[in-house]
């Protein structure tokens, strides 16, 4: 018999490996994993989670579950694969920078640029599809926001994805 924990480890994984987009879906998938759980645990599960819906770049919606690990450092493929998907506007305002997502998306970027520590990031606050970065009075606003530009893919500094 799988133990509560043990199930919500195998929904996390599973919602990390791939995009599901439902909870008959999830079920499917725990159950090829060898286990069987009823749309009201699963929906119960999700909640223990913290799992929300976002907008993948397909256009679906799909589960995901944020991240609390402040210790664990996201490497800079994965930031860039974050920002890449998931930016479509970078603006300045000293000494704030500007993201805008799909709706639902904010946070997950705000999430992988807090693990990421880059240089001239003193943190982030996230909406819905907007969130500031508050860059470091030395780096400055305009320079972080070329950087994140650079590892989003948008031409230039307040370039819209196209």
């Amino acid at each position: 018999m799988t133990t509560k924990v043990q199930r919500q480890q195998s929904i996390t994984r599973l919602i990390s490996e791939r995009d599901v987009t439902s909870q008959p879906q999830l079920m499917r998938l725990l159950k090829k994993s060898g286990i069987a759980a009823t749309q009201a645990t699963v929906s119960r599960d999700l909640e223990d989670l913290g799992a929300v819906k976002v907008r993948t770049a397909k256009g679906e919606t799909a589960y995901a579950i944020p991240e609390f690990e402040p210790e664990r450092i996201a490497p800079l493929e994965q930031l860039r694969r974050v920002l890449s998907e998931w930016v479509a506007d970078i603006q300045v305002s000293h000494p704030l920078v500007i993201v805008r997502t799909p709706p639902g998306c904010a946070h997950v970027v705000a999430s992988a640029l807090d693990r990421s520590r880059i240089e001239g990031l003193v943190g982030t606050v996230a909406g819905d599809d907007t969130m500031f970065c508050v860059a470091s009075e030395k780096f400055g606003a305009k320079k972080l926001a070329a950087h994140l530009s650079k590892l989003a893919g948008l031409q230039a500094t307040g370039a819209t994805k196209k």
